[in-house]
């Protein structure tokens, strides 16, 4: 329990490290961001609109009082209204969130399905055409940008040989099978890196995990290959496997800009690149923010999984 509290503990820390960072880093962009707001279009404002604008954002107060307010606004889950529409940041980032992280999830699925098996038998079966047909697909997923690999998808499975829809939404209650099937092209697209990478983590880790005293072992007391492999490989293979997945789910945060503008999948990056464009500053704080602590909750669910597959390590 200790253990728990301390990494929950340092976990909370960053995330005050990165709300500091992103508030210094919004007020360090040259230019005052009151005149670059009324400013977009051309728009030549006066020095009372300014003013206003500056006094209604809060501009106009010490940088540390500025400061204590944000993040006594965060304390409240309070990110603020956009600029644009003044509609809550909060709420917008709560709605479009779900179907972010459901596009991860939708593709984390897929890589552990494929990838485990597939680096476990190849690494069995080293060196054989498997391992090499295997290997050689991984380094080629691992080499095609995304969103190239989603325009061929698109091209490929949904204007060339139409089975599948080029991209879009629908709610999973209003048509649920219509729902899985939008979601799996793009589910398909993010998973390619996470894929190759976790085949690769999970053959390098078997293939050291055999080499092992205690695998030799095992096998000179007359287990069968399969519990061999079940008992004493998988689980301890598993441990540096699980660390590649933690740190790239949170890089999927990331990649699912690009996933979500080429197959129009409403999440984050509608409204972050909106935000962008805008100069909507609430915005851009606020996905910021969400998107790093979620990067630091799936590591700190990685740690727990640590714990559960090795408890030596929550005694250190």
């Amino acid at each position: 329990m200790p253990w728990i509290v301390k990494r929950i503990g340092v976990s909370l820390l960053l995330m005050w490290v990165v709300a500091t960072v992103v508030f210094l880093a919004l007020h360090m962009v040259p230019g005052d961001p009151a005149e670059l707001l009324l400013s977009t279009g051309g728009a030549m404002p006066d020095a009372y609109a300014i003013a206003e604008l500056r006094e209604k954002l809060g501009l106009n107060r010490p940088l540390w009082e500025q400061y204590l307010g944000f993040l006594e606004g965060l304390s409240r889950g309070d990110l603020g209204n956009s600029l644009v529409d003044d509609y809550p940041v909060a709420d917008e980032i709560l709605l479009r969130l779900p179907r972010t992280l459901e596009l991860i999830l939708a593709g984390t699925i897929i890589s552990v399905i494929i990838a485990l098996p597939a680096g476990t038998f190849a690494a069995v079966r080293a060196g054989g055409a498997f391992d090499r047909v295997a290997s050689s697909l991984a380094a080629l997923l691992q080499a095609v940008p995304v969103f190239v690999l989603g325009t061929l998808l698109i091209l490929l499975l949904a204007q060339t040989l139409r089975w599948m829809p080029a991209g879009g939404y629908v709610p999973l209650a209003q048509d649920p099978v219509r729902h899985l099937v939008l979601l799996s092209l793009p589910a398909i697209a993010i998973a390619k890196g996470l894929t190759a990478t976790v085949f690769r983590m999970t053959r390098a880790s078997v293939l050291d995990a055999l080499s092992r005293d205690h695998v030799r072992t095992a096998r000179a007391k007359g287990l069968t290959p399969q519990r061999v492999l079940r008992r004493h490989v998988v689980r301890n293979a598993l441990i540096p496997v699980t660390t590649v997945l933690g740190l790239q789910m949170g890089t999927l945060l990331g990649g699912t800009v690009l996933v979500e503008y080429v197959f129009n999948w409403p999440g984050l990056s509608t409204p972050l690149l909106r935000a962008v464009e805008g100069r909507d500053y609430p915005m851009v704080v606020g996905i910021v923010l969400t998107v790093s602590g979620l990067f630091l909750l799936i590591n700190l669910a990685m740690d727990l999984l640590y714990a559960a597959l090795d408890p030596r390590i929550s005694r250190s």
